[in-house]
């Protein structure tokens, strides 16, 4: 007799979550930015939301909460009623590399967040200053290994991709390269231009304008394959197999939130992300979109884990 109440009550509450799914969106959604606006999880984030908007008919609201590289936004996630109402967009450090940088956090990505698909990829772009007289990575490392600690490179902060992209170049290479940190991509992609610093693997958004301008030097890309915009411009892996990076942006809900929920929310995103006039949108951003199912994006960022884990554990990369 339990054994069959059990199994009545688990069908019961499988029953109501899928109701639930399917009755989502009934009212206003939250899509939470962790960035300031104008940043490229703002566009993401607006792209999908506008897409959702026009599918359901129900509003979905994009709230900008910057600050702690990300944290602040992505702890508001992580602390929403698990019912749809909320989600967010986020990066890598929030959601994967920061409990390796810090001691504490205000939220567990692994059990407070519920995945639901990866968004987008895009490139970090490693410049060079025209004053470096490089334009070929081994011609960058060749000078690099000539002049030990001579050189500077810029970046934006303690485990963000350029840094540890550039941390695994300096390893492989065996050359020596001072980093030097700066507030925010557009003023680390100025140092170059400036020669202020030598180098930077820096936001390929960032440093398109300067690429485009002739003020600095496309040397690599941080992503497997060439950028469809610089098919010119080498990927480091071609060079350096182990180097690989993406500045990937993902969505995520509540922790706790049901399956059925998570991938009815997942697939509508998707489907906004795959419409020729989305992706094109984004493409002109160097941002390729890559959508997929909730099981397939927690799976990515344990990859993720397992692929930068030694560089930060090895090289003693923290954010405190």
């Amino acid at each position: 007799m339990k054994k069959t109440l059990g199994a009545a009550a688990c069908f019961a509450m499988l029953a109501t979550a899928t109701a639930a799914a399917q009755d989502w969106p009934g009212r206003t959604t939250t899509v939470i930015n962790p960035f300031s606006a104008g940043t490229t999880t703002d566009t993401v984030a607006r792209v999908v939301a506008e897409g959702l908007q026009k599918k359901f008919g129900t509003p979905f609201i994009v709230d900008s909460r910057p600050g702690a590289g990300g944290m602040i936004g992505t702890t508001l996630v992580a602390r929403a009623h698990p019912d749809g109402s909320t989600f967010g967009v986020s990066i890598a450090g929030p959601l994967v590399h920061n409990p390796l940088l810090y001691q504490r956090m205000a939220y567990d990505p692994a059990k407070d967040l519920t995945p639901l698909t990866l968004g987008v990829h895009q490139p970090c772009l490693l410049i060079a200053s025209k004053a470096l007289g490089v334009k070929t990575v081994p011609e960058l490392v060749e000078v690099l290994k000539k002049n030990p600690g001579k050189y500077n490179y810029s970046y934006v902060g303690n485990g963000s991709l350029g840094h540890l992209v550039m941390t695994l170049l300096a390893n492989k290479s065996g050359a020596q390269i001072v980093p030097v940190m700066y507030a925010g991509a557009v003023q680390a992609t100025t140092a170059v231009m400036t020669d202020e610093v030598q180098m930077g693997c820096l936001p390929a958004q960032a440093t398109m304008a300067q690429v485009r301008g002739g003020n600095v030097v496309p040397i690599a890309v941080s992503t497997a394959e060439r950028a469809a915009l610089l098919p010119e411009v080498p990927a480091l892996r071609e060079f350096y197999p182990e180097i690989v990076g993406s500045a990937w942006m993902g969505f995520v809900a509540p922790g706790g939130m049901s399956s059925a929920l998570a991938g009815r929310i997942s697939a509508a995103i998707g489907e906004v992300l795959r419409q020729p006039q989305v992706a094109e949108l984004l493409r002109q951003q160097l941002m390729e979109p890559a959508p997929g199912t909730p099981a397939q994006f927690k799976a990515f960022m344990q990859e993720e884990l397992a692929r930068w884990k030694p560089v930060i554990v090895d090289n003693k990369i923290t954010a405190e």
